[in-house]
Formats: structure tokens, sequence, C-alpha cells
């Protein structure tokens, strides 16, 4: 059986392993030495529990597949759609909805049932640690994985989010979170910084054997987590099917994904399933005006040196895309060596490049676009006023990056653009997108927005917004390491 590798060295590990170790002691990122196929064909009358469970154990084939079929189940009961991730349709528009889960975003997908797979992985590897859940947060991650880890026996788990840079939903999902092993903790600094100190924590050797004494072992509920990433290939397996279902084309057609992101793991995630036999044809990487991966696949060159805006599309605000480091050890043919000397690169320079023929292998895969500000609420505008459908910050990104594609390449390929997130987690910037300026503020406006846009109102939100708060941690960004040595004392 294959094994998963670093991307930074030639370090080998089982899926387990992968899953509890989170990232690499070398600082990388662990990937499959090859990839696992599934034949479209067989999965054309499966449902999603159906078509997670192949995929499942087709990568992690050290668990045991009936242990496999009860996480799959438990997870994804939580999730108000039988179709777990449905996919609504408007003439050739296909927007794949992955919000559907208890926190209104796609990380639900991922991490519903990553608690199981960790702690599934230790008792394979027969730790009895205390396994930490390490996790930084540009947004959605944090609620997702505070509310799948919430009480989980045997561990605990931290959240940094930068205290300026969620929208006021987002904050309060985190902030009012309930559970005896749960902490939550706003830095003075933006996401990027927040990734940054949970790597640099990872990485510190002393530090780790420190918490081991402890009785705490490290792991990550980021999309660096192998774990994290294998059940996102799960829905552009699942879209595909339903799309031949839906008579959207025909099996074996190809088909376009559109991904709004910001960390790269939701459309790697779309490279892994074309890798694997997904007939896929183009990757449209969709990006906010933090468009360093735009930049990149214009130029070749990765360059964080900008500046960083927060914008209204948050969980993409971030320049240094982490999963896009397991992308590069694809396309240079595993080259530990060059992935290792461009991610010193980018922390000594602030950049790095890539040579042409690799750029050219990148070009045959994705297409980078970006929206602007403008562009994003004149996009909730236009398809509200078109279909009546109401479209978050991001999926409007998505959504204008895909118009401008289509525009550019010709290509008239089937797309189904991935809708990541509710309305309701950016109504603020969602209302007044498509009803003008109001006064109210984003929990005021939930209501509102629910009455004159005609979408139902998720379970619990009001009642959510109208919560106490239990977490009011702060600390400075070089702090961290420090204020997680106290909350773990």
């Amino acid at each position: 059986m294959f094994k998963y590798v670093s991307t930074r060295s030639g370090l080998q590990v089982s899926p387990s392993e992968a899953i509890l170790k989170g990232i690499a002691s070398d600082g990388g990122l662990f990937v499959p030495s090859e990839f696992p196929k599934i034949d479209i064909r067989s999965l054309e009358n499966s449902t999603y529990n159906e078509i997670c469970l192949k995929v499942l154990t087709s990568y992690f084939y050290d668990f045991d597949e009936n242990d496999l079929k009860n996480y799959i189940e438990s997870a994804y009961s939580k999730f108000n759609t039988p179709e777990v991730t449905p996919v609504k349709s408007f003439e050739n528009l296909n927007f794949l909805e992955l919000y559907h889960g208890p926190t209104l975003a796609f990380k639900d997908v991922a991490l519903s049932i990553l608690p199981y797979l960790l702690t599934g992985a230790a008792k394979i590897q027969k730790i009895t640690d205390e396994i930490v859940i390490l996790t930084a947060t540009s947004g959605d991650t944090g609620k997702a994985a505070l509310e799948g880890f919430s009480d989980v026996k045997g561990t605990r788990i931290v959240v940094f989010f930068p205290n300026n840079g969620v929208s006021q939903i987002q904050r309060k999902q985190m902030t009012t979170q309930k559970g005896d092993n749960v902490h939550v903790v706003a830095i003075e600094g933006n996401f990027d910084d927040a990734q940054n100190g949970v790597k640099n924590i990872f990485n510190d050797k002393n530090f780790n054997s420190e918490l081991e004494t402890m009785g705490y072992v490290l792991s990550s509920a980021n999309s660096i987590n192998v774990g994290r990433l294998v059940p996102q290939i799960v829905y552009y397996f699942v879209s595909y099917i339903n799309s031949v279902k839906n008579g959207i084309i025909k099996m074996g057609d190809p088909m376009n994904y559109t991904v709004p992101t910001g960390n790269f793991g939701n459309i790697l995630a779309g490279y892994y399933a074309k890798q694997m036999g997904l007939p896929v044809n183009k990757l449209i990487c969709a990006s906010n005006e933090n468009n360093v991966l735009y930049d990149f696949f214009s130029t070749g060159v990765y360059d964080k040196n900008r500046p960083f805006i927060k914008t209204t599309s948050p969980s993409m605000d971030i320049l240094i895309s982490s999963n896009f480091e397991r992308l590069l050890y694809h396309v240079s043919g595993s080259d530990n060596d060059f992935v290792k000397n461009s991610m010193e690169s980018l922390i000594s320079d602030g950049k790095y490049s890539v040579p042409s023929k690799m750029k050219e292998n990148i070009d045959k895969e994705f297409y980078g676009g970006f929206c602007s500000e403008t562009e994003t609420e004149n996009s909730i505008k236009e398809i509200y006023e078109k279909f009546g459908y109401v479209m978050d910050t991001h999926t409007a990104v998505g959504y204008k990056v895909y118009k401008d594609y289509v525009e550019n390449a010709k290509d008239n390929t089937p797309n189904i653009i991935l809708s990541t997130a509710s309305p309701y987690k950016f109504t603020k910037s969602v209302y007044e997108s498509i009803f003008g300026e109001s006064d109210l503020d984003d929990y005021e406006l939930i209501a509102e927005l629910s009455k004159k846009a005609g979408i139902p109102l998720p379970n619990d939100l009001i009642e959510m917004c109208k919560s106490k708060d239990v977490h009011d941690t702060f600390c400075e960004k070089e702090d961290m390491k420090d204020l997680l040595r106290g909350l773990l004392k």
C-alpha cells in the first residue's frame, strides 16, 4: 500500500500517523505517494455516504471499514439536508451548496468527521496522551472545528483567530461555543500571523517535548491535516454524479469547477479528485483582492510582499496559501528539495518562483482570477435580481471569476461553482449588496434578510446571536506559545 510522505523530505508514515501528526516533523505537509483510482461509473447510483466510504477507504486503508462507515453516518446526520451537499441550478449556473452543516460553512463537511478520524487514528497508533487540536482560522474553520471537537473525550481544542478579521456572526459563533475542552483566543494580527504562529508551535521540537512530558500530543484541524483534505474530495465526486442524474452532463463528460479559496485546500481537493479519475477539465481558482494566487497563475511567482486587505469575504483574506505546498510537490515530480527551498524562500524573501515547464503543467490544470469588493457586491445583487438566489460574499467572488473565465477562455464546459458559506454568515455585506445601506448590525439584519429575500432562517441562529460570550481571551501574535502553555497547565 502507498504511504504518506512529507513534501519536504523522504519521511514516510501510514494514513493514521499522518492524520494524528497533522504536520510532518520537518515542517512539511503529508501527501499520498500515489493517488488511488475510482471508476466514476461505479458510483452512478450511490448515495453521499456510500461515495464518502469509497473515497475514505481508498485513502485511509489502515482504518476498519465498519468504523469508517459509522464515522460517516454519525458525522453527516447533523446536516439539515439529506443530500449533504445539494446543487442548485439556474440556467447554465450550478451552485454546489456546501453550507448545510451545523456551522453554515463548507468546513463542516470535513470537520464533522475529523474528530472521529483523529480519535480513531489515536487508537490505531495506541496513543494514550490527550490530543490537543491547535488551529488558526480566518473565520469558518474555527467554529466548525470547535463544534466538531466539543466535549470529545481525549481531546482539547485551541482556536486562534484574528481579532478584527472575521465577521460579527463568525466571531459570535466561536465566542459562544460551549464545551469543557474548548479554548478560543483572539490575536492582535491577521490570519497569516495566526497561521504562522501555529506552524511555529508545531515546528518547535523543544516545546513539543515539553508538552509530551505533560501528557499532550499536538495535532491540527486546519486543512494542512490530510484528515481535513480527503473528506473534501467527496463532494466533487458527488456533485458530478448528481450532475449526471440531473441531465447537466452525460457520464464521462468533462466538468469545470470554480472554487473561491484562500488557503487552497478546497480547490486542491478537486485536483486530487481529478488524479483519482474524475473527469475534471479546468479548476478555476477565485481570489478576492488578496490576489496572491491570481498573480502566481499569471506570472509563476508567488509573492506575499503586498498589503494585507480586509474584505467582505474574510475567509479568503490570506496571503500564505498553505496547501499550495502540496500542489508544488505533485507538479514538481515529488521534488522534496524544490519544495523545501521554495518554502524557505517564502520565509526569508516572501516569495519564490517555479520553472517555466512547471508553470505550463499548472496552467493545464488551473485558471486564476480575482474579484474586487465592488464586483462582489454587484454579483450578489445581479444573481438575486435575476434568479432570486442569495449568494454569500465568497460565492459571489467565485461567480464573478467564473464569468471572466468563460469570456476569456471561450470555454463552455459545464461548470459547478462551490458555494462555501451561508449568506447568513455575512449578513450585513449580503443585505446591503441587495437592498442598500442599513444602520442595523449583522444580528438585527438576519431576520430582515430572511423576510425580504424569502430564505429560511437556520436553526438556532437568532438564539446564538442573543447568547453571552463564554470566551474573551486575547493575546499578541508573538505570545501564542506562552498562552498555549498556560492553558494546558
